[in-house]
Parts: structure tokens; sequence; C-alpha cells
């Protein structure tokens, strides 16, 4: 990705913006090297970059729906006249964030784990906190103004590194880190904005505490969620309930559950097919028409530009990503010459094909930062018009102990029949009403056991040793 270049502010001018620069939240004067016109230019370029690798979510109505309820928050905040934008992205993990400037993102993921239309607006009254409080902009000026990345919520991997996303097993964004201070100004806010606007605060502590529980049930590979960018949530619960009762809310205000599960029936639970997914242990893409089977119990990370899988018992993983096509037709040529550009030299290789495709199967060594020397196995193979790059790496004195999973993981690349992608669904949320005697176990296996029976626990708001109440509308989790 390229990074907008804007130019240091010179140290005459600092005090000058200092005495121009107060916090629209707080009413202090701060001194700021951003501008609200720069804070807006930002977000515009970043929106487009962000739009590139997490998509919107295809679900108008969706759109629609959380665009209202975002306004009215927007409006009743410490920054009306901003140009928000707000947006759905179809990311299976569980996250929202804020670009400076007045653009707002919500996974698809953490819409499945909200309960009601005031979870929603806690949320996003916390990401709009965030910019209403111009927490972006005062992580800028701390900086000195010398890396945009700070505000651009970029951690963009040094180009000395061979391949791109690596280290991040995911995006090639990984969402702003605030202070705990800020975090809990922004939980502080998202009450305020929440109350004020009609909706149950006490929504938000409700939904830290679902935060908590999925960090107790397991890390989740992916896109990094909100308990990877945002501190604990149960250490926040505490604080965010000692906000409300300094508001002194008379009484609940309305929750809108059902009107909120109406629109989030249906919505896609995990990876979406369009973008390749996990089934039976195999990676599967039935856009792009090809399946590989990485080794057993890796952990397999998707993305927009890149899949990883790594060993979590040690320092082994594979990745598998685009290449350019090959030029002149010489997969060889193209395959040496890409692995040079990456600081990486051919040691042993050959042309051959894998499952009936082309393909280069090579050896090589060079470095990588905060590893050193390594060893890498690296496939070539042409498919569809396509050509994918499929490596497996390692520190150079556990290369040859590794290389072994790394072929049989190449050897397992194929091709699909549009009939066998046509078969591959996603999976989905849909509603039931509980019934008496009912347990998430049941329900998790009469679902066919797509997830487990805490994840059931924990999207309807329950602890997962608690059993759903008969009679309640729920969530499940079904393929297709």
């Amino acid at each position: 990705m390229r990074r907008p270049s804007i130019r240091p502010v010179p140290a005459a001018l600092l005090l000058a913006l200092a005495a121009c620069a107060t916090n629209p939240v707080t009413g202090e004067r701060e001194l700021s090297l951003m501008s609200e016109s720069q804070e807006v230019a930002i977000g515009q370029q970043y929106h487009t970059e962000i739009q590139q690798q997490m998509p919107p979510y295809e679900d108008a109505e969706l759109q629609r729906y959380v665009q209202g309820v975002a306004d009215r928050l927007a409006a009743a905040s410490h920054r009306p006249q901003l140009p928000w934008h707000f947006t759905v992205v179809d990311v299976p993990a569980v996250n929202a964030f804020a670009l400076p400037g007045g653009y707002i993102y919500m996974t698809r993921g953490i819409l499945a784990y909200l309960n009601d239309e005031a979870q929603l607006a806690g949320v996003l009254g916390h990401e709009i906190g965030h910019v209403t409080a111009r927490h972006a902009a005062q992580q800028y000026t701390r900086a000195t103004g010398g890396q945009l990345g700070l505000i651009a919520l970029g951690i963009f991997v040094p180009e000395a590194r061979p391949f791109g996303q690596i280290a991040e097993a995911g995006l090639s964004l990984l969402f702003l880190k605030h202070s705990r201070d800020d975090e809990l100004q922004a939980d502080r806010l998202g009450v305020e904005y929440t109350a004020k606007t009609g909706w149950d605060p006490r929504a938000v502590p409700g939904f830290l505490n679902t935060l908590a529980r999925i960090g107790e049930e397991t890390d989740r590979a992916g896109v990094p969620n909100w308990l990877a960018t945002h501190p604990q949530p149960a250490d926040r619960v505490d604080e965010a309930r000692a906000a409300i009762a300094k508001l002194g809310v008379p009484a609940a205000g309305r929750t809108d559950r059902d009107q909120y599960l109406r629109q989030i029936d249906g919505i896609i639970f995990g990876d979406n097919p369009e973008q390749g997914l996990v089934r039976n242990g195999e990676f599967v893409h039935p856009a792009m028409l090809f399946a590989v089977r990485f080794p057993a119990d890796w952990q397999v990370s998707n993305s927009a530009a890149q899949v990883v899988a790594q060993d979590p018992r040690g320092n082994r993983l594979m990745l598998l990503q685009l290449e350019e096509a090959a030029q002149g037709g010489n997969i060889e040529r193209t395959a040496v010459a890409a692995m040079q550009k990456r600081g990486l030299q051919l040691v042993d290789g050959r042309r051959g094909r894998v499952n009936g495709l082309e393909a280069f199967v090579g050896t090589y060594r060079g470095q990588m930062q905060n590893v050193g020397d390594v060893g890498v196995r690296g496939a070539h193979i042409a498919h569809g018009g396509r050509l994918f790059l499929l490596v497996g790496l390692a520190p150079a004195d556990a290369y040859n102990a590794a290389v072994e999973a790394f072929d049989r993981s190449i050897n397992t690349f194929r091709p699909m029949s549009r009939g066998e992608a046509a078969d591959v669904k996603p999976n989905r949320v849909d509603l039931y009403t509980a019934r008496a005697g009912d347990t998430w176990a049941a329900l998790a296996e009469r679902s066919g056991g797509v997830v487990p029976a805490s994840t059931l626990a924990i999207i309807n708001g329950y602890a997962p040793g608690e059993a759903p109440r008969a009679g309640e509308r729920i969530k499940i989790v079904v393929t297709g």
C-alpha cells in the first residue's frame, strides 16, 4: 500500500496551532498538528484502500439499517458536522474501527455477536467517540508528524520482508491501537450517545461481557479483533456502569431486539465462499476453482490478498497468494525472477505438474526480518489463467525437518469442478425459538455441528454454562 504524504508542520507554527486546537469533547485546548480538513482527507484516502482489502457486505438493506442507527448517533455527537460514513464490511472477525474524519466500519462478524439494536448503537457510539475526541489526531501529534501509519491504522509491513503480510497472518491493516484512557473515554462517549438517542446504555457493558467471553473461549484466527486492539473488556465493564450511573438515566431505554434480529437473519457467519474458506480440513476457493490442504491442525487465516497457515507448535508456516502472470509463458523464469525480487536465491528446482497443472517447484535460501536465515519451498502453479504462489517457510536450521510437510501440502493443490464449487455454501445465522429442555450442545448438533456449543451460547449473550431460556428467540448457525 502507498502511504499519503503530508508535510511535517514547521516547529515555529506549533504554538499557533495549539492556540487554535480545542478538543470538541473536553473543551480543552491541546497541541494538534492535524486540522479537521486533514482528518477528513486522510479518512477519504484510506477509505478507498480499506474497501479494496475489505469490501462492503452485499446486503443493501442491512447497510441502510446500520447507517440509519449510526446517523442518529452521529447527529447527537460532539461533531455532527463531519461527513460521516458507515460501512458493514465483509469480514468474519469480531471488530469495529474508525478512521479520522468520520469513517466508521463494522465487520459482519461483530453483528452476529450483538443481540439488539442498543448494543449496535453502543458499539457505533464507541467508534464515533474515537473520532469526536480526535484520538487519531492526538496520536499523530504525539508522533511529531512523522509517521502517518499511526493515524491511518497501519502496520505496513517493511518491504524488506519477502512476503507482504506474512507476520500479520491476515490483512495488511492492523486496526489502530488506542491508549487505555482513549478506550475508556470512547466507552463513556458510547454510553452518552446511546442514552442521548433513546437506546438503553446498559447494552454497552452487556456487550463488553460478550467480548470477555469470546476471549475466554478461544483465540480467533483472521483479522485482529477487538480483543487484540482494545483493553481487556472485563476491565471496562465497571467503568461503563459508572458512566451510566453518572448520567443518571432514570429508566431503561429501548433495545429493539426483534428489529435487530430480523435484520441479521441470514447474515453469513465465518468465511465467505467467494473469498475462500476451510471445509473438511481443506481450503477451497469456489470463485477461483481451486483447493489445497494445509498440514493438519495448522491455523489457517484468510484475507483478500493472502492465505496463511501456521504450525501452532513451532515456527513453520505456509502461505498462498496470487503472483504476476508468467512472462512469455515461461513459468520457471517467472518464478525465479519473482523470488529473487524478494531477496531469495534458487538452490534447486524443477518444472513439472501438480495434479495436472503446470508448475515450477524450487528450494530457495534467503533472509527474513526478525527471523534471519530461512529455507523456502516455493511452488508457482498455473491454473485458470492465474499464477499461484504456494510456499513453505522455516528457519534455516529447521527447514530440512519441515520440507516434507511443505511438499505434501503443495501436492494437494488441485482444480475444482464448477459442480463441486457450486456445492460450497456459506454458514449463516438463522433464528430459532428455544424450547424447554434445549441445550446449546443439542442445538449445535442439530444444526450440523457448524459451530461449537460454546459459540452458540456466546453469540446469544449467554455464558457457555447457561441454558437458553424457553420461548426466547435465539440465533443458531446453519449451512446453506
